[in-house]
């Protein structure tokens, strides 16, 4: 294995585990925008770098924005909410889960059979992905980029009340 790849990878699951762990919702978004910045360091060192650069765009800039957004709109928080008395017990099985969802994924890997010598990929520029996404593709990422500008703007109504909308409601 590489060095890089393998500090690539260690950075991208420490920083996804620090997120996981973390009470502060602020802090769990901006380590989840450090996770899918070492996603795109992958796609860089695989040689994938418009997978990368789409990765950067759309995942640390946009999303981890709008999730941002989301957070710091509903102004409520982990470190707000009461601990629960059976968290203990649910970290142990959390850890045990992931400990055998870890050893089924490395026997898995360690029985697969790879090919022998690298395999090419097809030769396509960035050019020609541009062509087909605003080719014959435009009118699906228009549709798709209205709808999501309007599940945002629909959110952030519904976060944006002022006041309690009902007597028992809490905010």
């Amino acid at each position: 294995m590489n060095a890089a790849l393998i500090a690539i990878a260690l950075f991208t699951v420490g920083t996804a585990v620090a997120a996981l762990s973390r009470r502060n919702l602020l802090h769990s978004v901006l380590l989840l925008a450090g996770s899918w910045t070492g996603v795109a360091a992958f796609f860089l060192w695989a040689g994938a770098e418009f997978a990368a650069f789409a990765q950067v765009l759309i995942y640390v800039g946009a999303i981890s924005m709008v999730v941002l957004f989301a957070v710091l709109l509903t102004r409520r928080s982990r470190d707000d909410l009461a601990p629960e008395p059976a968290a203990r017990g649910r970290a142990f099985y959390a850890i045990l889960t992931g400990t055998a969802v870890a050893a089924v994924l490395l026997v898995t890997v360690g029985r697969t059979a790879f090919p022998p010598g690298p395999a090419l990929p097809p030769v396509l520029t960035v050019g020609q992905i541009g062509d087909q996404l605003m080719g014959p593709q435009a009118a699906a990422l228009l549709v798709v980029g209205v709808l999501l500008t309007v599940a945002i703007l629909g959110a952030v109504v519904l976060a944006a009340r002022d006041g309690p909308a009902e007597p028992g409601d809490r905010r």
